[in-house]
């Protein structure tokens, strides 16, 4: 989303609320509250693809369960930026905001968000979080997300963080926990639509991969890049 890196993603973000002018509310706990990624979110999100932006702060205000419930449930989009997923995932749930995130994915809100943003919609994800508490001496962990997808994921697949590559500790986290695995590179995203998901990218080789457990070893199988929705449950199995 920054610089406008993931446009064509975004764009098909804000069209999926099937609103001319939609409200798109960013939540950026997990890059400590950041007002220069709201500042980005904004310029992408209202100057490029004219939605109604507002920004929801979390870690030095404690807002009310009423503010919480009108930010959040009339939103039309609601985008969660990447950071640590960890402290946000922890904010939240002391807060109640996965439960009002909830609330708003039953009533058909669309939900997005990159990194920590896209962990929190799965069961558990692969994050860097304990690189933020100990820079020097840290490992990859599995965080709790909200369950929305019951499934592992791990965005950045073809990355890495402080020179530690994501790809080959994802498929020893699959291979520990024995779960369905889903690996999304930069610059790829997977819509979950009416029970129906595809895969999106904005760069060539980009993809998301279905990671497994097949006998004593772990598999790693691209998922096809089609326009047609296919059944969720054909992702979350082999």
């Amino acid at each position: 989303m920054r610089e406008g890196e993931t446009l064509p993603i975004d764009r098909e973000v804000v069209e999926l609320t099937g609103r001319a002018r939609p409200k798109a509310l960013f939540i950026p706990t997990a890059s400590y509250d950041s007002v220069e990624y709201w500042e980005g979110f904004q310029k992408i999100y209202c100057g490029e693809l004219g939605c109604e932006t507002a920004v929801l702060y979390l870690l030095n205000l404690a807002p009310s369960e009423a503010e919480l419930e009108e930010s959040i449930l009339s939103s039309d989009l609601i985008y969660v930026g990447g950071g640590n997923t960890l402290k946000m995932m922890r904010r939240w749930r002391k807060l109640g905001v996965d439960r009002l995130l909830e609330q708003a994915y039953n009533r058909g809100t669309v939900l997005a968000g990159v990194s920590a943003g896209a962990i929190c919609w799965f069961s558990y994800g692969h994050s860097d979080s304990m690189a933020f508490y100990h820079p020097d001496d840290w490992s990859y962990i599995r965080v709790k997300g909200m369950g929305l997808i019951d499934s592992l994921a791990c965005p950045h697949f073809d990355g890495e963080t402080a020179g530690v590559k994501r790809k080959q500790d994802f498929l020893r986290m699959v291979r520990r926990h024995r779960a369905m695995g889903i690996g999304i590179d930069n610059h790829c995203a997977i819509v979950f639509v009416d029970g129906g998901f595809r895969v999106i990218a904005c760069r060539p080789g980009a993809g998301a991969y279905q990671v497994y457990k097949d006998g004593q070893e772990v598999a790693v199988r691209e998922i096809a890049q089609i326009q047609e929705l296919r059944p969720v449950s054909t992702l979350l199995q082999v």
